[in-house]
Parts: C-alpha cells; sequence; structure tokens
C-alpha cells in the first residue's frame, strides 16, 4: 500500500499530477478511514505504465485507452491490440521525425562549411 506522498516521491511527480490521473480515471486510489487515499500495487504498476506511456509520446488519453482495457478483457487480447495500432502510429511519427531531423542536420552541416568559408574568406584567408 502507498500513499499519494509515497508514489509522489518515488515517480518524482507532484501529488496534483496524481489526483489529476486519478480524475481522468486513470487510477482507482482506495480511500482509509480518515479520507486518505491508499494506492495498491495495481495503482503503482499502472502509474509505471502511464509514465512509460508519456516517455513515448503517447497521449493520455491514448493511454487510458490502452491501460483501461485490462479490466474489459483479462485475456489482455484487446489490450495489446490497441496497444500494437497505437505503437505502429507512434513508430510511424518517431521515423518521420528522425528524418526530418536528418534534413535538419544535413542542412546546418552545409551552413556551416559555407559560414566557415565565408568567414575565411572576409578574413582575407586561403581556402
Amino acid at each position: 500500500m502507498y500513499t499519494i506522498t509515497n508514489l509522489a516521491r518515488e515517480f518524482k511527480l507532484t501529488s496534483r499530477t496524481i489526483r489529476y490521473y486519478e480524475e481522468l480515471g486513470l487510477l482507482h486510489p482506495k480511500r482509509s478511514a480518515n479520507g486518505s487515499r491508499i494506492y495498491t500495487n495495481k495503482e503503482y504498476a499502472l502509474l509505471r505504465l502511464i509514465l512509460r506511456g508519456k516517455r513515448f509520446g503517447f497521449s493520455l488519453e491514448e493511454i487510458k485507452d490502452m491501460v483501461l482495457l485490462f479490466d474489459k478483457d483479462r485475456t489482455g487480447i484487446q489490450q495489446l491490440e490497441r496497444t500494437v495500432v497505437y505503437g505502429e502510429q507512434k513508430l510511424e511519427e518517431v521515423t518521420q521525425r528522425i528524418k526530418e531531423l536528418e534534413e535538419i542536420r544535413e542542412e546546418i552541416s552545409l551552413l556551416m562549411v559555407d559560414f566557415k568559408e565565408k568567414i575565411m574568406m572576409l578574413r582575407g584567408e586561403n581556402i
């Protein structure tokens, strides 16, 4: 069992972020007699999945869609199928972004060569 403070500290999040995930329906903590949130190992694992999804660039809506499918289908098949669909989309986005970054890198490299030659020319140095 974990308190919100324990989870926030362990995952380097604010308590507000964890409460926000609860508001979105991603986490469902139990309540103690005094009303404090109590998180189980299930919420701990869900929080890890949420953060992994965010690190991979998935939206919270996509993460929610993937994560909560397990509650509807305990075989995990639907969850895995949805994850594959989203994963393929994300992989295509990443591939496209890498291509764009490589083009930017090439353009910057060419500009740097041009700029260095111009500096040498302006200084009257041989190229």
